[in-house]
């Protein structure tokens, strides 16, 4: 396992992640942080510990600086939130290790929106897009649809207003698509036993996508 702090250079600002690679990744996901969190996230640091468990390398970084996170208005700019993101992937094209593995999105709240308007980008080659507990309505129908990568949304099933947004979202979706209600689960799958499926389908999906053509 090889785990190094890193400082990536988005322009407007320098964003700080910890990247953690198993001795043979079947690929890298590089995660999405959502409004008010960070990489220090316990929930996407749940998820991301799952995925490496499975052969799974994971970049966990801050979109924002704590500056700019604590100017609310930040969060919910998904073109900002984008632009870090297709940054972060620009930099992982780069090195050494990271460049020959397929890349996966994982996105959470806004995060979601700005895993999906970076996989709409015929630029970025995104193989797979999981999201949890996200907004992916807030990615925009132009995005939504030009999304080619296989994408996974997850939703609590006591989430009803995320509810509705995700089965939105969805109908907008033309690529190979699956929306995942756990049950019992409210926003940040508090609930025992739900993060733990949240990880399970990720790991899942992500392993399909990473080794087989959609």
């Amino acid at each position: 396992m090889t785990k190094a702090l890193v400082h990536i250079d988005s322009g407007a600002a320098t964003m700080e992640g910890m990247l953690e690679l198993p001795d043979t990744p079947s690929g890298v996901v590089l995660f999405a942080h959502g409004s008010g969190s960070s990489r220090l996230s316990p929930r996407n640091n749940h998820v991301a510990h799952v995925l490496r468990d499975a052969g799974i390398g994971t970049l966990l970084l801050d979109l924002l600086t704590p500056h700019e996170d604590r100017q609310y208005h930040n969060r919910f700019d998904i073109s900002l939130l984008t632009g870090r993101l297709r940054a972060a992937a620009t930099w992982l094209d780069a090195q050494d290790a990271t460049a020959p593995l397929p890349l996966g999105l994982f996105g959470a709240s806004t995060g979601a929106a700005a895993a999906l308007q970076l996989a709409a980008d015929p630029a970025v080659p995104v193989a797979a897009v999981v999201a949890r507990g996200g907004r992916p309505d807030l990615a925009g129908s132009d995005a939504l649809r030009a999304v080619e990568a296989p994408t996974l949304l997850i939703v609590g099933g006591a989430d009803e207003p995320v509810i509705s947004l995700n089965r939105q979202a969805y109908a907008e979706l033309g690529c190979v698509k699956r929306l995942a209600i756990v049950p019992g689960a409210t926003h940040l799958f508090e609930e025992p036993g739900t993060l733990e499926e949240v990880a399970r389908l990720a790991a899942e999906w992500f392993t399909t996508y990473f080794t087989h053509e959609p």
